[in-house]
């Protein structure tokens, strides 16, 4: 007879089963060998590369304004100028501000530059400075991680446009 099911022993044998101390060696479990250790993988020092960032400005407003000026330092001096400007009739000036190239730093997303500048205020001027993982809507006040950004035009469009100077001071007015 074949039981499948060893809850069915009890209704099969009706008298008690008992192991003698003779048989004990046969059921006993063997002492298994413990399993080889392993010796244990010191973590690698995991090392980032800081990014140490060439800006103009001293940033005592903790106001970051990323440009992108492939081939220049900073910025073209027509739209420096342009920017010194404006930043004056909001009362800031070259010191309250950083202003980064992207076009010099491919690596650095917006993580990245908000823990070195940690700005409160982030202006970006035209499509090819916003830093990778910035998603803003155009030409709107707009916040990221607390920070509050402005995506706006870039010099080179304003330059040639008088709608886009207007809808850009309008912006930044309030900024």
């Amino acid at each position: 007879m074949k039981v499948e099911n060893p809850a069915a022993f009890r209704f099969l044998f009706q008298d008690d089963v008992y192991l003698l101390n003779a048989e004990k060696h046969l059921f006993a479990e063997k002492p298994k060998k413990p399993a080889d250790a392993i010796a244990e993988i010191p973590d690698a020092a995991i090392e980032t590369e800081v990014i140490s960032f060439n800006y103009k400005g001293n940033n005592n407003k903790r106001f970051l304004v990323l440009a992108h000026y492939p081939g220049i330092e900073c910025m073209d001096e027509a739209h420096l100028a342009a920017l010194t400007s404006t930043l004056t009739r909001k009362q800031l000036s070259l010191d309250d501000v950083a202003i980064v190239n992207l076009a010099l730093y491919a690596l650095a997303d917006i993580n990245v530059l908000c823990s070195y500048f940690k700005p409160e205020k982030l202006l970006v001027l035209g499509k090819d400075a916003v830093a990778k993982g910035l998603s803003v809507p155009f030409n709107r006040h707009a916040t990221h991680n607390n920070i509050a950004v402005l995506f706006t035009y870039g010099f080179a469009e304003m330059m040639s446009s008088n709608e886009n100077k207007k809808a850009f001071w309008e912006q930044v007015k309030t900024f």
